[in-house]
């Protein structure tokens, strides 16, 4: 079986992503446990310039697969490009960080190679030659371990599951020939938030749901701000319109692990808890003693919010000096 390990590193507008190298580095993790090679694989328009910074994660390999046709994500032309990649690559694993494209482009890949993929993993390991990934079902409410069977086996890592790891590679440039193909699918316009981190990549999360009681959510921007984080909202709150829906932690919003994930005014519905159980530390702020929140939390403050956030932000500033 092959040894090479084919990792995809996604950037936008030609800035790597950190789900990016997460990605190259749990590559380097499964390269090395298996005595093989890591290739990287960058798509795009004009990318020359950024692709050899994925030598210092890993890469001994770095593909680059440049075409005016890949500046902007189209499904078909993705999966066309990649899978020609891996056809020529033969890669045993290919790894995809588990981001809203990632997510797509992985499934994609999975019916057209007819492969395996583990979605969302958290973590991997091997037992022998066999990979077992291990990956939340039923909402989140149990980690399952699931063996993956097939050539390449493609595990779609979840953004924050893996540390990132500088690792010098060799880092050997090479252009690959990009044949778009067909395509049903048309660009019509993206439009990015400029300035704010990402909510799957951010470290830390202030999330506020209906007990915010309206759209003023000051006080958590302030605290999430002062700690290097960015705002989540449940589901209620987005329905209200109090945030955007790019906001929105949960099953049908998006899912989350971050070191540290403050719940302020969020009673814990099963479908939010899906999107952020596997957060590292789960900190829960409610006047609800019994809200379902306090559960899943490692420590829990029984409260009013509007009291408790601006203390935690004002002892959070005396401690920073």
């Amino acid at each position: 079986m092959s040894t090479i390990i084919l990792a995809v590193a996604e950037q936008i507008d030609g800035v790597f992503r950190k789900v990016a190298y997460e990605s190259l580095s749990l590559g380097r993790q499964i390269a090395d446990e298996v005595g093989g090679s890591l290739s990287a694989l960058v798509l795009g328009s004009e990318i020359d310039a950024i692709a050899g910074k994925l030598k210092a994660y890993g890469a001994d390999k770095i593909i680059i697969a440049d075409d005016p046709s890949l500046e902007n994500y189209l499904t078909d032309v993705y999966t066309n490009v990649v899978a020609d990649v891996v056809e020529s690559e033969q890669p045993s694993v290919l790894v995809i960080g588990a981001s809203t494209r990632g997510r797509d482009l992985a499934a994609r890949l999975s019916a057209r190679l007819n492969a395996p993929v583990a979605m969302d993993a958290l973590q991997i390991r091997f037992d022998g030659d066999q990979l077992i990934a291990t990956r939340p079902v039923y909402g989140g409410r149990i980690l399952a371990d699931v063996l993956l069977d097939g050539s390449p086996r493609i595990v779609a890592i979840r953004p924050n599951a893996v540390s990132i790891s500088g690792s010098e590679g060799i880092g050997a440039v090479e252009m690959f020939t990009v044949n778009p193909g067909k395509t049903a699918l048309k660009f019509v316009k993206k439009t990015l938030d400029t300035g704010k981190i990402e909510l799957t990549e951010a470290d830390v999360i202030v999330s506020g749901g209906r007990g915010l009681g309206g759209a003023d959510f000051s006080a958590l921007e302030a605290l999430a701000d002062l700690l290097g984080g960015t705002v989540g909202a449940s589901r209620s709150a987005v329905d209200e319109g109090w945030r955007p829906h790019s906001d929105q932690v949960g099953q049908t919003g998006k899912t989350v692990s971050p070191a540290l994930y403050i719940a302020c005014g969020l009673s814990g519905a099963i479908q939010h808890l899906a999107g952020m159980s596997t957060s590292k530390i789960i900190v829960a702020i409610n006047k609800d003693p019994e809200a379902q929140i306090f559960s899943k939390a490692d420590y829990g403050i029984v409260g009013d919010l509007f009291e408790i956030v601006p203390l935690i932000t004002r002892e959070v500033i005396r401690i920073k000096g």
